[in-house]
């Protein structure tokens, strides 16, 4: 079994052991350093390359948007970021999910919950059920300049499926509900997810969805 090797990032010592203890109890999982702050958390994946940072949003100094946008910045750098925040409608998250995070996860989440949230993220699917995925909508609605038609080069060489494909992630459809609406074979979908992602460039299914929308592939309101 390939172990997933987890840092915690948080400026409160109860939560870093606490999740700690949690993830290391789980079979596959092992924690391999914790991180006090944005700048200790940035250092930390450079030494220990762990697969998924649990990064807290709120930290002194440094934060949790600017730890991820400097760890996203790295184009070798193959870690994952799953954003930790108190509140799901935290007015952050969205900027976290900007900067390159891969979802996030409440952190009154019980042990099964952040468990199955680390092995998501690490094996590159995105922690973005379809309720979040609407107020993300509503936050691109609010807070983003969308365009009415698609930014040309961005998108372009896309197939039509694959279009298609992207506009159904950004909905918050999983592969299944994918393959399901399109009556394909769900690994099909898979293979276009995958095609997509190296195509324009982005790490995992949340930077699509955000590519969608910013690029005026999908608008708010009007899929």
């Amino acid at each position: 079994m390939t172990t997933t090797r987890v840092l915690i990032a948080d400026d409160q010592m109860m939560v870093r052991q606490g999740f700690t203890v949690l993830l290391d109890a789980e079979p596959g999982i092992e924690v391999v350093g914790q991180a006090v702050d944005g700048i200790d958390a940035v250092a930390k994946v450079a030494e220990l390359t762990p697969d998924v940072v649990l990064m807290d949003i709120r930290m002194p100094g440094v934060g949790g948007i600017e730890a991820t946008r400097r760890i996203m910045a790295s184009p070798a750098d193959t870690t994952k970021v799953l954003v930790l925040t108190t509140f799901d409608l935290d007015e952050y998250v969205y900027e976290a999910l900007r900067a390159g995070a891969s979802g996030f996860l409440l952190k009154d989440a019980s042990a099964a919950e952040l468990a199955h949230a680390v092995r998501v993220v690490a094996s590159g699917e995105a922690l973005l059920a379809p309720n979040i995925t609407k107020r993300l909508i509503a936050e691109f609605s609010r807070m983003a300049d969308v365009p009415r038609s698609p930014v040309k080069g961005r998108s372009g060489n896309l197939t039509e499926r694959e279009t298609e494909v992207l506009s159904l992630i950004a909905q918050g459809l999983s592969n299944a509900e994918i393959a399901e609406r399109l009556v394909v074979a769900e690994q099909t979908i898979k293979t276009h997810v995958s095609r997509i992602l190296v195509k324009l460039s982005l790490r995992d299914r949340t930077q699509a969805a955000i590519h969608a929308y910013e690029t005026g592939l999908v608008r708010p309101g009007g899929y």
